[in-house]
């Protein structure tokens, strides 16, 4: 017998309430979403407040145009994320059941889905208000990581999204996994909390060197470079907890036993990873043109 992490007692549903003979239930992952938006929005604000922390000590919106923006990335989020698990993870799938598209309760949210839905509500919200998309990418950057950690750690609550088999001590026993490929604890599999190595990496990692470069070294001066951390540091860490995330049921086969969703001779990329590099790389380039040295007056 191996050591292993039994899964705590916890029910996804914090209470569930009864009316007229329908069941009603708070879920732990709609409060992480309603809690993480709310933490952002205060984090904006707070950044807002704060004249001197923008170039030319100005601050780049008003009270009033934030919630506009918080408005606008809540449906970001929900219809991106939604129609990104779509396309990018079970197209054909929802394509033979099309009504099932919109029934958000059986779950199944991407969050690169949610990411480019957030980018279009972002543009929107900038040309509506005629404001500097830079200064705006900086502060929903410095405002997304709450939210992250937050949904991640209902991931680990609600058991899905789990690792791949391992025997490290701190392996987790989740309820439903079977010890078919793994060694097994009284006849279960200890599987890697990737959902926590998220929430670490993704949420309150990159949330608190955001919030210091933010409020403590200036970055908010440099339009974009909070933008390109976050999409450098998102991309990252994704990338590297993919190596042990259990795949996506639908691209493990019998000849891909790992769950590449693009592969040539058993080496390539998980769907996840795929949709990190370029993540990565736009980070990076966006960091490195908003720190770039300005130029000597003629």
């Amino acid at each position: 017998m191996i050591a292993a992490i039994p899964f705590p007692d916890i029910r996804p549903e914090i209470f569930t309430i009864e009316l007229f003979g329908t069941a009603f239930a708070l879920r732990w992952y709609a409060m992480a979403y309603i809690v993480g938006i709310l933490l952002g929005w205060r984090l904006a604000v707070a950044a807002v407040n704060r004249p001197r922390l923008w170039a030319d000590e100005k601050t780049p919106m008003t009270k009033a145009q934030v919630e506009d923006l918080l408005t606008a990335i809540i449906l970001g989020v929900i219809l991106g994320g939604r129609l990104g698990y779509v396309l990018f993870y079970r197209p054909g799938y929802y394509l033979q059941n099309p009504l099932e598209i919109p029934m958000l309760w059986q779950g199944g949210m991407a969050f690169h889905g949610g990411f480019l839905g957030v980018v279009v509500a972002v543009w929107l919200v900038a040309r509506k208000h005629d404001l500097r998309l830079g200064d705006i990418a900086n502060l929903v950057a410095l405002s997304a990581t709450p939210a992250i950690f937050l949904v991640r750690i209902a991931n680990f609550i609600n058991a899905e999204l789990w690792g791949r088999p391992t025997d490290l001590p701190w392996g987790v026993i989740f309820p439903g996994t079977a010890a078919q490929d793994c060694a097994g604890v009284d006849g279960l599999c200890a599987r890697h909390p990737s959902q926590l190595y998220e929430a670490g990496l993704e949420g309150l990692l990159l949330g608190l060197l955001l919030v210091w470069l933010a409020f403590g070294r200036g970055w908010l001066k440099r339009r974009w470079s909070l933008a390109g951390l976050f999409f450098a540091g998102y991309g990252t860490a994704r990338f590297l907890v993919e190596f042990v995330r259990q795949p996506d049921a639908q691209f493990v086969t019998p000849g891909n036993p790992v769950g590449l969703a693009f592969h040539v001779d058993g080496v390539g990329l998980t769907m996840g990873q795929a949709l990190s590099l370029p993540m990565i790389v736009v980070g990076l380039a966006v960091m490195v043109w908003a720190n770039r040295p300005p130029r000597a007056a003629a």
